[in-house]
């Protein structure tokens, strides 16, 4: 048997890429740039400004500048 041939395609991490093989529960939140109603998977903190999809972009540094 080679290393890479297990019988099994896929590997530990790949199996349940959505966390503990539950989904994720997702909470309600409006953007604070646009407004719009969206959906976030981690319980909003009010003190703290929520974007969504298309916004978040605006908000992150590039790459090149994270770390």
């Amino acid at each position: 048997m080679a290393f890479n041939d297990r019988g099994n395609s896929s590997r530990g991490r790949d199996r349940n890429r959505g966390g503990f093989g539950s989904p994720k529960e997702m909470h309600n939140a409006t953007c604070s740039d646009c407004g719009v109603e969206t959906q976030v998977p981690f319980m909003p903190d009010p003190d703290r400004p929520i974007y969504c999809r298309e916004c978040l972009p605006n908000h992150r540094k590039p790459r090149e500048e994270r770390y």
